[in-house]
């Protein structure tokens, strides 16, 4: 699962955001949803739990960073706050280490359920890629590109062509494969280097 390697400094992107900007962000709602009433209600209540989720959030990271054989601190941080981006976050740090562990039945869940109960559509689509990985390697091929078909924003098309080639190498659906490997070539706007060589290996496979 090195493909895990790119999409976690994404990841990280996406952390580093909501710890700089989750704050402001649930402030300028406040704002915008009834004045002075909304201001009240939000500062007691959402800002508080935006504040207390953070915290929380980054002592259950310090703590699987110090042990990361012990997951139970995350589990625990998910029960305590399923309602947040920050739980959704901590069942993507639990799939990883699951995937580390070679559990991917556990992987397939917490990515499930990270994909479920997120709202944010760039979080939502790592986790359906990285779930269709996971499906991938378990063979539930089928499940594997209904969930790739889930992909939505367009800044992920390519990388869900490129699974959904990977999916369909594994079945030795070539002709597929080499389709959606063309089709990962032509959208993407980062390094092709990783897709060619795929077609390429593809190539040689079929000509042999």
């Amino acid at each position: 699962m090195d493909h895990f390697s790119t999409e976690e400094e994404q990841i990280e992107a996406i952390k580093k955001f909501w710890k700089e900007n989750g704050i402001p962000i649930i402030v300028g709602a406040a704002l915008g949803l009834g004045g002075l009433w909304g201001w009240r209600f939000y500062n007691g209540q959402q800002l508080q739990a935006q504040e207390q989720a953070n915290d929380a959030y980054n002592v259950a990271m310090d703590a699987l960073a110090a042990n990361e054989t012990d997951t139970s601190v995350l589990t625990q941080f998910i029960d305590a706050n399923k309602d947040t981006t920050y739980a959704v976050m901590a069942a993507l740090q639990l799939a990883k280490v699951a995937v580390e562990h070679d559990d991917l039945a556990e992987a397939e869940k917490q990515l499930q359920w990270a994909a479920d109960n997120v709202a944010d559509v760039a979080i939502q689509d790592l986790a359906l890629l990285r779930l269709a990985r996971v499906q991938g390697e378990l063979e539930k091929y089928d499940a594997a590109k209904a969930t790739l078909d889930k992909v939505s924003s367009e800044a992920f098309q390519a990388q869900a062509y490129t699974v959904k080639g990977d999916v369909l190498a594994k079945q030795s659906l070539y002709n597929e494969a080499q389709e959606s490997y063309s089709k990962a070539l032509e959208l993407t706007d980062g390094n092709p280097t990783l897709i060619q060589m795929k077609i390429d290996h593809l190539n040689a496979k079929v000509s042999s």
